[in-house]
């Protein structure tokens, strides 16, 4: 496929290509254009013309095209998700779920486009400001965003930046994964063909590090939205400069299960939490702290349900867990896997590799202050540890460098309670694990897990400016 560039589809100056391979058999799913930093000059300079453009077009008129947009992704689902499973190794029935997700995340966006209300400002409560002022706030498009999306929701996670910064009139150029560029060119496809002014979106595919440093340094952009590790995200914020920033990065999430915990439930949807994606999810249970008093029948419950998920060939409606992104990354699980054993923790199943594929594994007996607990695994592995008590099970809840989502099971409101007053996570689900999310909703962490909210209306507040107006009028 080519570039898209301000709506145009088009090879890379360079004129080099590259396959996208599958990361469960190797083979070719289709071939991508590789932009270079001419590429980026070329999409920058129409993107500042796009912005100009569709800042003038009005929020209904925008609606519109999104709402066309929506349909067409609709219409096109079945081979957005074939091609999420070729790409990324994801199960066909994940890919189904995600890109079933898709139109309504559009017109989520679209809707939240047309509402974008200011406030009155109460001027003459301020001593001497009298009645001869009106005050009041407006929100504009910031101009050029910025969109960079990683591999593991190559859909979910395009759409909940571009449509949103579309939505509130902005231009947008994306830079997706190189390891999963076809579903974003599918999804672009759909603005397009929508009608979409030209200008308005770009999509560059190629090497992370050449285009993603040349695009955030670049002055011409007014916003940058990226998902991703925090290493990633600190160069970010090195290069950008004065810019608004939305970052959602790492996490390491626990859920706590009480000793008044349904334990049975609590299994069920850790055994769900943590293996999704082959547990490449950002809010996927990486560790669970227990009371010693349940932790043997909460294991009882988990192993043999995780000892149930098939792995195998993504394409398969039997396949239970697809592949790691890559057979690389593989093997990094797999060595952290044993390197927790090395250090003392057990292996009660999973944790053999064949390929890209990495079974499903249940570690107990972990130490908090590990790499295992401590960095973000992003594998099928469940690490299980043991608290005494409540400050100690929350301690470690909180104990790491992350905060994006946690969990806890209790059958106790106010436990519940205190939970949700002291866990440090930016979502905290109670009586299940963080690996949930409805596309309405704000979503972001705190700490290390990175800066602002996405979720259509908190995007779109995210990618618009606020200014103040002051109407003065004659003394009275």
């Amino acid at each position: 496929m080519k570039l898209l560039i301000g709506g145009q589809w088009a090879e890379a100056s360079s004129g080099r290509r590259e396959d996208v391979t599958s990361p469960f058999d190797g083979s070719a799913v289709g071939s991508v254009s590789l932009a270079g930093r001419d590429d980026v000059d070329r999409t920058l300079a129409a993107a500042v013309e796009g912005a100009r453009v569709w800042r003038r077009t009005p929020a209904h008129q925008r609606m519109q095209i999104l709402l066309r947009a929506a349909a067409l992704a609709q219409e096109r689902a079945e081979v957005i998700a074939q091609t999420i499973s070729a790409e990324a190794g994801k199960t066909i029935t994940e890919a189904r779920g995600e890109a079933s997700r898709s139109g309504e995340l559009i017109r989520l966006a679209a809707f939240e486009g047309t509402q974008l209300y200011g406030d009155s400002l109460p001027l003459d409560a301020n001593p001497g400001t009298g009645f001869d002022k009106v005050g009041f706030t407006v929100r504009q498009p910031v101009g050029v965003v910025v969109a960079i999306t990683p591999f593991n929701y190559p859909s979910l996670l395009v759409l909940h930046k571009v449509a949103p910064a579309l939505a509130a009139g902005n231009a947008v150029v994306l830079k997706p994964a190189r390891t999963t560029p076809l579903t974003a060119l599918a999804l672009a496809a759909c603005f397009v063909d929508a009608g979409l002014p030209e200008g308005v979106l770009s999509v560059l595919t190629g090497p992370g590090g050449d285009l993603g440093d040349a695009l955030v340094s670049d002055p011409r952009v007014n916003k940058i939205s990226f998902t991703g590790s925090t290493l990633v995200g600190t160069r970010i914020t090195q290069l950008a400069g004065v810019k608004k920033l939305s970052l959602e990065l790492g996490a390491s999430c626990p859920v706590v299960v009480l000793p008044d915990a349904d334990i049975d439930a609590a299994a069920a949807a850790i055994a769900l939490g943590g293996f999704v994606n082959a547990g490449q999810v950002c809010i996927s249970v990486q560790r669970v702290i227990t009371h010693p008093k349940v932790t043997g029948d909460f294991l009882d419950a988990l192993v043999p349900r995780v000892q149930q998920i098939s792995t195998g060939d993504p394409g398969s409606t039997a396949t239970g867990m697809g592949t790691l992104i890559t057979e690389q990354e593989a093997a990094r699980v797999e060595r952290s896997i044993r390197a927790a054993v090395h250090d003392g923790a057990t292996l009660l199943t999973g944790g053999e590799r064949d390929g890209a594929i990495v079974s499903p594994a249940v570690v107990t007996g972990v130490d908090p202050s590990s790499a295992f607990s401590q960095d973000e695994l992003f594998g099928p592995a469940v690490a299980v540890s043991t608290a005494e008590d409540w400050q100690s099970a929350i301690a470690q809840a909180n104990g790491t460098a992350y905060g994006l989502g946690a969990g806890i099971f209790t059958s106790d409101v106010s436990g519940a309670v205190r939970a949700i007053r002291e866990l440090d996570a930016g979502t905290i689900h109670i009586n299940w694990t963080p690996l949930w999310r409805a596309d309405l909703m704000p979503y972001g962490g705190l700490k290390g897990s990175g800066i602002g909210k996405e979720g259509p209306r908190s995007a779109v507040a995210e990618m618009t400016d606020v200014k103040t107006v002051i109407l003065h009028g004659r003394p009275w």
